[in-house]
């Protein structure tokens, strides 16, 4: 009996960690490495999370004017983590502890799942994990939305093959209890664990060609939905991504600072359909091969067109902040269930090699692209280290043009820690987050979502109740590291220096 057989996960899972607990042990010191090697994780939007965990601080000892803490119980996990992290051991040492975690996470939780799927442990497979772990989602700082994935993950791992719960109580109570928690992380991951649940439970309850049915209802839905989005204007959905719908197949997630990228992205793709098709000639007259085979390809090809239905932005009311990037987020799911189907083709052990290539190429190029967001990150300290206490500012930071992750802004929102405000700082005005803004309360951010998108993005005109604020911008177009300060005046934009907007 393999180690992660199903008569109860949590029993596998026991004799898994305590037969290769020395391997578990080094192969995650080793995932960690990139989390340590600059001063600073540079992760897109976790430096919103970091200044934000400081508002909180600061509301919580009544020193922040206008802003308050909200009760909601989704999209604040990480969050609240950090906040306690950070309180405990300081916002350094809180930063890299939380982030680990959530890297741990994710790749022990989609780990966790492919193998279960696979019915043995998919060593084969860990370099795509690990480079996935380090994709598109994480380099964008999404942490709530990537630790509610890794959760679900492990979720799905636990209740997988969704046949007969009978004698698994115990993983369906712990199971029930790690699906909580990746709502409160994020909605999206306890989401695609429920639906994939509900789906592969359908799926395993009806015989035969009424099994058409199930696949049939959800793309049933998914375009009901598309349909509704289309005809209701006020939600304002926007359906470009930046990229056709069919290279939003997963591979995606290794497009993040540049053309290089998406040259590798598709080099990976083009080895594991080579590997999938050489294991599909040599299982030809397999049935039990293609039997085992045929879900995770229809759990992949549902998640692919729920990709190519959905709308990069949208939001819920005229007048609601953004939901935003969501396409670019959900192909982080597509990739795990492409995984799953090659761990499910049971590749042969010399496919390691191309993936552990692959992998070494990813991290080449993410150490050289984060020591240049290093050196940004380290010009904005300077730069507002020169500042009076409290000063507010606007950071219109732009990434390079080519890069797909543009979220370079939030360097300046992790440099202003104990120093400054960030006055356009955007997850308070948002009321998506739980540091809020109250209204007309102006002193340390600006109470409009759109005001606040419209300062970062270069086309804000400055009104007298903003003032005085601080513009911090590139000014050297030679290096886009080097930084300037502005003090802003009554009428002018914040377009009018730094970096063209594009």
């Amino acid at each position: 009996m393999t180690a992660f057989a199903h008569d109860s996960a949590l029993a596998s899972a026991g004799r898994f960690l305590g037969r290769h607990w020395p391997r578990v042990f080094f192969i995650s010191a080793a995932l960690l490495l990139p989390c340590f090697w600059h001063r600073h994780i540079q992760a897109g939007d976790l430096g919103s999370h970091l200044y934000n965990a400081w508002l909180a601080q600061l509301i919580e000892k009544g020193q922040a004017p206008g802003l308050y803490l909200a009760t909601q119980f989704s999209n604040v996990l990480f969050d609240i983590s950090l906040s306690h992290l950070a309180n405990i051991f300081g916002f350094w040492i809180a930063e890299k502890v939380a982030v680990s975690a959530c890297v741990l996470i994710f790749f022990w939780g989609v780990f966790a799942f492919i193998s279960a799927v696979a019915d043995e442990p998919q060593w084969i497979l860990m370099p795509c994990i690990a480079t996935l772990a380090y994709g598109y989602a994480f380099n964008m700082g999404f942490m709530n939305y990537y630790l509610s994935l890794g959760l679900a993950a492990f979720c799905l791992s636990l209740v997988w093959p969704v046949t007969t719960w009978e004698g698994k109580e115990a993983d369906c109570i712990i199971a029930a209890l790690i699906l909580v928690l990746a709502w409160v992380a994020h909605p999206i991951g306890a989401l695609w664990a429920l639906a994939t649940i509900a789906y592969v439970a359908a799926h395993n309850f009806i015989a035969g060609w009424r099994k058409l049915a199930v696949p049939a209802a959800a793309v049933v839905a998914l375009l009901i939905f598309r349909w509704y989005l289309h005809h209701r204007p006020e939600l304002a959905a926007d359906w470009n991504s930046g990229l056709p719908f069919w290279q939003s197949n997963g591979a995606d997630q290794l497009m993040v600072y540049g053309d290089r990228y998406a040259t590798l992205a598709w080099v990976a793709l083009a080895f594991g359909i080579i590997v999938l098709l050489l294991e599909l000639v040599r299982n030809l007259r397999n049935a039990d091969w293609w039997r085992g085979l045929a879900l995770p390809v229809e759990l992949y090809l549902l998640a692919f067109f729920a990709v190519a239905t959905f709308p990069e932005n949208f939001r819920v009311s005229m007048y609601a902040a953004w939901i935003g990037l969501l396409v670019s987020r959900l192909t982080a799911i597509c990739a795990i269930l492409g995984l799953v189907v090659l761990g499910r083709a049971n590749l042969r052990e010399w496919t390691i090699a191309g993936f552990v290539a692959i992998g070494t190429v990813y991290f080449v190029f993410l150490g050289i692209d984060t020591r240049a967001l290093s050196d940004l990150e380290a010009a904005a300290e300077a730069a507002v280290a020169t500042l009076p206490a409290e000063t507010r500012i606007i950071p219109t930071l732009c990434a390079d043009p080519d890069w797909r992750v543009e979220f370079v802004s939030h360097v300046a929102d992790r440099a202003c820690i104990r120093r400054c405000f960030v006055y356009s700082n955007y997850e308070p005005s948002s009321k998506q987050f739980r540091v809020r803004v109250k209204p007309n309360a102006t002193f340390i951010v600006t109470d409009n979502a759109e005001d606040a998108d419209d300062m970062q993005g270069g086309g804000y005109e400055i009104d007298k109740r903003d003032l005085p604020v601080t513009q911090l911008y590139q000014c050297d177009p030679t290096d886009w590291t080097k930084l300037c300060l502005h003090d802003l005046k009554e009428g002018e934009s914040t377009g009018n220096l730094g970096y063209p907007r594009h």
